[in-house]
């Protein structure tokens, strides 16, 4: 039972209207049954995406805490396609695309691994390698809100340095009568088909029901989600830019080598949701929720790998940039690329129950207690093909092939003089010697021949992911009797978490190559898929075919890489946490100098037991050997917290937030698998032992925040707010050495255990500090402030200033993955008579950001700016009067109008481009039915 003690200002703002929230922002906000009977008269009479917004600015007001808050009007009508997409327009938030979509979340310039995901309050596992969450997974379709903690109280189950996002269904019992709601969409890109077997269009769909039984004792809801969203992209991508010297004598930057392609994407995704409310009396209430989603995100690559100053050919320099000495316009000739037709599937099924009963024992005690389960499973699937015109490194015909950089950041323009459309020039095989492999060399017996590293045509990328968490929670509730404190909640929570990578790369070799039978093998005819165009980087028409097809049906002979390549061995591993924490918050209500005081203080205590299993692994004549690693660690936090807000007046609003928070390590940092080598002559440190890899004994990055917002909210729909942040940060996590003790363990030559069992240990470590400060402005203007006439029009704008001063242990400067020095986001709306309509912008500044890497690793960029326009047109037949189409609305909705592209640099030259990433735009043609 959440209870609230009523002031002056709270029952001044229920006259008014104000107080009118969303089903999920009541039942997450405090009220009283007086509040409620003053909402039955005063209700605010706004509908459609103007009611959202309302609910939205509700929750974020009477919030004990700093929150930013969305809600949708019904069940199936958040303002946007993804989760992501809606959240990133919030004041400070912004969002990182991944394949188009906004997936990543950053708060306050912190990535998202340093923020928590919680699913109706409680924390959720994740597809990704580490903890954040990639919210392209969740359906925004069933979702009925989202709030954002900035900073929290010592009730919230997620840990996290930037914030805690929770995801919100809705419940049953909160609806006035039975909800029948239907809604589909078409969706199609602006680009159409780049690979002749994808698809340009897609659909959503989505069928609710929801409803009360037993004199609204029993209620229902019940959510089945389907879609399959297109998505085409033409991108850049450079392998480096090497230094080179020119035939002047000089040292100038070169481009190294490419790797463009087009890619066509198909994101299926199968959700149900099901909410169970039980209300067999006043005092006794429980909620079952389950969801469900089966997702699958299918690619197909097709692109031509382009070595220069890293490949065989004579490279020549024809243009310089003096200002930054990178050459602009080159040559190579003499030059083999590499052919590619790959193929990707990324698939997870997600499965989340959770159950929460909360009894009134007395007018005074309230007890709680809720338990969940959460898993996750993830895999991947990444195939690579290659071809050309020969096998080998000098076999085959050879090209001539020139660049030219237009001076902007897109990347370059080739002139090729080869048709690599010719499936009679370009054939199945392994054009250029890559992937070296003892192993595979043996497996073909060529090993000291001239065919030697020649049997790698393709490659296939197989990591897998299980992640799984079970929780458990107990709270009662003390209602008390004074002048300063309403209630006093006291707790314990448990979490166990479980996750386990299991990382394997298999050679690709053709079927039927061997020393007697070296060449390469033209794609049968029944795969050939016709050409695909690479206008955009020069290269024309090439070959395409169904690398799918042929691997299913013995195309190709497999050799697993973990016989030779440690890195799978560094990438495989289990990490588990315990985790039992303690709290007690109290809610403050009072008055100070007769201005209304409420808020809470509390502090949270969490013991933390982490154990980590992965591999010690060493090459014993060249195969790669591996014993089991089990390395234990415990730590503990205090995390108090404070949230105070002062009324000045019925309108504005002082708040204050001050709370000690922790992020916890990557787990692919902390894990137990790692490279122990014994060397005969010790190190600086004195040490015989080496080892690199994880580091089991990470602890949590700590940061102490503060918080100080002014907010006015001038009418029942308008408000605007300037806050002030600072963390002060400690404990962070960098690249250094560290000690490991491996007694017992003998030294693999001798077979002695050595007298100095200590080791230097080389990777991730705890340590450096620094701070982050920042501004927000925000506002949500409706035009009907200055003019009734003007009713319907709108603004919601935001501005975040970010900066931080943060060193590593060593002193030098740090900047935070994540962070934009500047976010803006703006959204202009009108809606009245039915009519709908709204256009929005958001920006972020440059930031670095984490994104895949050879063999899936994660690695971390420099991305430039971006500005993303969006738009959505709606009409609402029943708002606009016609009784017979009551509940029947449509729009469309287009993303990425001025198709801004996705652009990432190697180092600080903007001629360098990384990765240049053309998605064109996506538009959704829409339906919602409401019964």
């Amino acid at each position: 039972m959440l209870n609230f003690k009523p002031n002056k200002v709270a029952l001044a703002l229920v006259s008014t209207g104000l107080m009118a929230m969303s089903s999920v922002s009541f039942a997450a906000e405090e009220a009283t049954a007086e509040q409620q009977a003053e909402q039955e008269v005063e209700v605010i009479e706004v509908t459609g995406f103007r009611r959202s917004v309302v609910e939205s600015m509700n929750t974020k007001r009477y919030s004990t805490s700093v929150v930013e808050a969305i809600s949708a009007e019904d069940i199936g009508k958040l303002p946007d396609s993804s989760i992501a997409e809606s959240i990133a327009r919030l004041p400070g938030i912004t969002a990182q695309r991944l394949d188009g979509r906004a997936s990543k979340v950053s708060i306050r310039g912190f990535g998202e691994n340093e923020s928590a995901t919680t699913f109706n309050g409680r924390e959720q596992v994740s597809i990704d390698d580490n903890r954040g969450v990639q919210f392209d997974l969740y359906p925004s379709e069933i979702m009925s809100g989202v709030t954002v903690y900035k900073t929290p109280d010592a009730t919230i189950e997620g840990e996290g340095i930037a914030g805690v996002v929770d995801l919100q269904t809705i419940r049953p019992l909160s609806i006035d009568e039975r909800v029948i709601h239907i809604n589909g969409q078409m969706e199609k890109t602006s680009f159409s088909e780049l690979n002749p077997d994808a698809d340009d269009t897609g659909y959503r769909g989505t069928f609710a029901y929801m409803d009360k039984f037993a004199d609204d004792t029993v209620g229902v809801a019940v959510a089945v989600s389907t879609m399959s969203s297109p998505n085409q992209e033409k991108r850049w991508n450079a392998w480096g830019y090497p230094e080179f010297t020119a035939e002047d004598g000089n040292s100038y930057s070169i481009l190294g080598g490419a790797k463009p392609f087009v890619r066509s994407s198909t994101l299926e995704r199968d959700s149900i949701m099901g909410v169970f409310e039980f209300l067999p009396s006043d005092s006794f209430h429980v909620t079952v929720d389950a969801l469900y989603v089966d997702f699958k995100d299918e690619k197909i690559l097709r692109g031509i790998e382009v070595p220069f100053a890293w490949g065989q050919g004579s490279v020549s320099a024809i243009d310089v940039d003096p200002e930054t000495g990178f050459i602009t316009s080159g040559l190579t000739e003499g030059q083999r690329v590499v052919v590619r037709n790959d193929y990707e599937e990324r698939a997870a099924d997600l499965s989340s129950l959770g159950i929460n009963a909360e009894w009134d024992v007395s007018d005074n005690w309230t007890l709680e207690a809720d338990a969940s389960y959460s898993k996750v499973d993830r895999t991947i699937w990444s195939l690579e093909s290659y071809s050309g015109t020969g096998r080998g490194d000098s076999r085959g015909v050879a090209d001539d092939i020139g660049y030219t950089f237009d001076g902007g950041n897109t990347g370059a323009k080739f002139s090729p003089t080869l048709d690599y459309s010719d499936y009679n020039l370009i054939q199945l095989g392994g054009p250029l010697s890559w992937g070296w492999s003892s192993a595979l060399n043996d497996k073909y017996g060529i090993t000291g021949t001239e065919y030697e590293n020649q049997a790698q045509d393709g490659f296939l990328n197989t990591p897998e992911v299980e992640d799984e968490l079970t929780s458990l929670r107990f709270a009662a509730t003390q209602v008390l009797d004074n002048d300063f404190i309403g209630s006093v909640t006291y707790g314990m929570s448990y979490k166990q978490r479980e996750k386990t990578k299991e990382s394997d790369g298999f050679f690709m070799t053709v079927n039927g190559f061997s020393l007697d039978n070296p060449g390469m093998l033209p794609v049968p005819e029944d795969y050939r898929l016709g050409s695909v165009n690479l206008d955009f980087i020069g290269m024309g028409d090439m070959i395409a075919y169904d690398v799918r097809g042929l691997m299913n049906d013995g195309y190709y002979d497999l050799l697993s890489e973990k016989l030779t390549n440690p890195s799978h061995s560094t990438k495989s591993w289990t990490i588990q946490e315990d985790i039992l924490s303690a709290f007690v918050k109290a809610d403050i209500n009072a008055e100070i100098g007769n201005l209304p005081l409420s808020g809470n203080v509390g502090v949270r205590y969490v013991q933390t037991d982490q154990s980590s299993q992965g591999n010690a692994f060493n090459t014993v004549d060249g195969l790669i050997v591996t014993s089991p690693t089990d390395v234990e660690h415990d730590f503990s936090h205090v995390l108090p917290s404070l949230n105070l807000s002062l009324a000045l007046t019925d309108s504005q609003t002082v708040r204050f937030g001050a709370a000690k928070t922790i992020s916890r390590a990557r787990l692919d940092w902390m894990n137990a698998s790692i490279n122990a080598t014994y060397n005969q002559t010790p190190d600086a440190n004195g040490n015989n032992w080496s080892v690199n890899g994880g580091n089991p004994l990470l602890e949590p990055k700590e940061a102490i925040g503060l918080d100080l917002t002014y907010s006015n909210y001038f009418s029942s729909e308008g408000y605007f707010s300037v806050a002030l942040f600072h963390k002060d940060l400690k404990n962070w996590i960098f690249d250094g050495t560290y000690e490991v003790d491996l007694t017992g363990v003998a030294d693999p030559i001798s077979g002695e255990i050595p007298e100095n069992p200590i080791a230097t240990g080389t990777g991730k470590v705890n340590g450096g500090e620094g701070t982050l400060w920042g501004y927000e402005v925000s506002v949500t203007l409706p035009f009907n402030a200055f003019a009734e006439s003007l009713d319907g029009f709108g603004v919601i704008a935001s501005y975040t200033g970010v900066e931080s001063d943060i060193e590593d242990q060593n002193g030098n400067e740090f900047q935070l993955p994540g962070l934009s020095d500047s976010i803006a986001n703006l959204t202009a709306y009108y809606e009245n008579n039915g009519f709908q309509f709204r256009a929005s912008m958001r920006y972020r500044d440059d930031f670095k950001g984490d994104v895949y890497g050879l063999g899936f690793d994660t690695v971390q960029v420099d991305i430039i700016s971006e500005t993303i326009v969006d738009a959505q047109i709606g009409y609402d037949f029943g708002e606009a009067g016609f009784e017979s189409l009551d509940g029947l609305s449509i729009f469309l909705q287009g993303y990425n109008l001025t198709k801004e592209p996705f652009t990432s640099l190697s180092g600080d030259n903007a001629l360098q481009v990384r990765d240049y990433q053309d998605y064109g735009s996506s538009y959704l043609l829409g339906f919602s039915y409401k019964l």
